[in-house]
């Protein structure tokens, strides 16, 4: 697969007779200017979300419990919205514009927090600026899984999180830097905050384009074939088109594998042709040209083809997994409370905590999502989360190290740069391009709505039994769900799960 080597052809195939070898970029420019948004939105977001635990607990005295039920209406709300966000770009077939009304209304309710000094009015901005993050963010990774090749969907989504991280690293700088130099800081930090959202949703304006380029169904590159590939083969008025797909070898499984890619994508995370070296000789598929006479005769999305794809096994499967280990993922900001808990750390560095995450996150998202892409998602999804049960074991028996805090913050950034980009791309070899927005929505959805429960759970478990017997109790629950869901992940047709037999010696 070409990874590396970006004189390869797009699509994986060899060159249409008569066609010059193009280049293709590692990375989309698409990729590149919704990392810059996110850069910049999150900038903004991360300002209001390094002070926002202090500010509840400290400045206004809310319980655990209170900030439990608040952060889990802080993600809730994103999480049922993000389900409506991916259908409905897949069904307007306009994703930018459904991405475009989330950041917007995430910025327009940022001003809003300067007006709300209480717990319930907190609330209701939270959920209104959680609404915008929820329509924007399956339509902003489908147009990332849209515009990159079926092999390289690990390293897309690793630029745009390492993009994504960039944000997310100077926003506590910012915060921190407010919060020391000004008056009445909160409010400071609010204000810069919302000036901030503004300027990305500007950004996403005018460098995003509007169409992405089509991809074909991850699953369909097997042996080289996809599903328009029936009707290009042939002479006749489609030949000019034909000279853009991807040409196949003859063989006596051609037939069969264009059918099978015709009605659904091969299920599969890791293994699904394409996307690995032992991927059975595929080469990921390629976008074809924005505006291609395919787009405009794709059949509308309706409620019945989004239902359709929980009848994808490997889909089920990513999605029911994704919500189990969400269930016992402990939110970050109780991760940071319990540093300075277990560490006696001045309130003034709280919001410096989130830069250990952001940064290992940033320096290992490429890496991590390269690494996906060429030994399987699987493998590095589990990885992830064994390092995080890693970082609470030390958060509950380790001694009070003056390293301990940069050690736990190390193992929080590699599960985010281990999962975070890796499991879009895993649900995009899944899902057929004209749903892949509704797709993503569908794990995304399961996977928040898990970390909310969690985040009511673990702050109801705080209140009555205390950090240490909570994050305990959630550690056990993170080890019994890794190990159902390397079972129940683990595909047989991807020989990188499937045990080497060597065959026995000859005497």
């Amino acid at each position: 697969m070409y990874l590396a080597d970006r004189s390869a052809p797009a699509d994986g195939a060899k060159t249409a007779p008569g066609t010059a070898p193009g280049r293709t970029p590692a990375v989309a420019s698409t990729v590149l200017a919704l990392g810059t948004v996110s850069l910049i939105t999150d900038i903004s977001s991360e300002m209001v979300t390094a002070v926002l635990p202090l500010y509840l607990i400290v400045g206004l005295g809310l319980s655990p419990l209170g900030f439990g039920a608040l952060d889990g209406v802080y993600n809730g709300v994103s999480a049922l919205v993000q389900l409506t966000g991916g259908h409905l770009a897949d069904r307007v077939r306009n994703h930018k514009l459904i991405a475009g009304l989330g950041y917007g209304l995430s910025a327009l309710c940022k001003p809003l927090l300067l007006l709300a000094h209480s717990a319930g009015p907190i609330g209701v901005v939270l959920a209104l600026e959680r609404t915008g993050k929820g329509l924007r963010t399956a339509p902003r990774d489908a147009l990332i899984s849209l515009s990159t090749p079926a092999g390289q969907q690990g390293r897309a989504f690793g630029v745009h999180r390492a993009m994504d991280t960039t944000g997310a690293l100077l926003g506590p700088l910012a915060a921190f830097f407010i919060l020391s130099a000004a008056v009445g800081g909160y409010d400071a930090v609010f204000g810069v905050s919302a000036c901030v959202a503004a300027l990305g949703v500007v950004v996403l304006v005018l460098f995003v384009p509007s169409r992405s380029p089509r991809t074909r169904p991850a699953g369909s590159g097997s042996a080289g074939s996809g599903p328009g590939q029936a009707r290009t083969a042939k002479s006749g008025p489609g030949r000019a088109r034909a000279a853009q797909a991807p040409s196949t070898e003859a063989g006596p499984g051609r037939a069969r594998a264009a059918r099978g890619a015709a009605t659904q994508a091969v299920p599969g995370q890791a293994g699904s042709a394409g996307t690995g070296p032992a991927g059975g000789g595929a080469a990921p598929a390629g976008p074809a040209p924005a505006g291609a006479a395919g787009d405009a005769a794709a059949p509308a999305v309706g409620l019945r083809q989004a239902l359709a794809l929980l009848r994808l096994p490997r889909l089920r499967a990513l999605a029911v997994c994704a919500a189990l280990l969400g269930l016992t993922t402990v939110s970050d900001a109780f991760v940071y409370l319990l540093l300075q808990d277990r560490t006696g750390l001045d309130a003034r560095w709280f919001p410096l905590l989130p830069l250990g995450t952001a940064t290992v996150f940033l320096l290992l998202a490429v890496p991590a999502g390269a690494l996906a892409d060429r030994i399987g998602r699987r493998t590095v999804f589990l990885t992830g989360h064994a390092l995080l049960l890693a970082g609470y074991g030390l958060l509950l028996w380790a001694p009070a190290w003056p390293a301990l805090p940069y050690l736990v913050l190390a193992l929080h950034g590699v599960f985010y740069a281990a999962t975070d980009g890796v499991l879009p791309a895993a649900v995009a070899a899944t899902v057929p391009g004209e749903l892949r927005g509704t797709g993503l929505a569908l794990v995304g959805t399961g996977q928040a709505l898990a970390r909310v429960a969690c985040s009511l759970a673990f702050g109801g478990a705080w209140s009555l039994w205390g950090p240490g017997p909570a994050l305990a109790a959630a550690a056990a629950g993170l080890l019994c769900c890794a190990a159902v869901a390397g079972f129940v992940l683990r595909d047989p047709r991807d020989p990188r799960d499937t045990p080497r037999t060597d065959p026995p010696r000859r005497p």
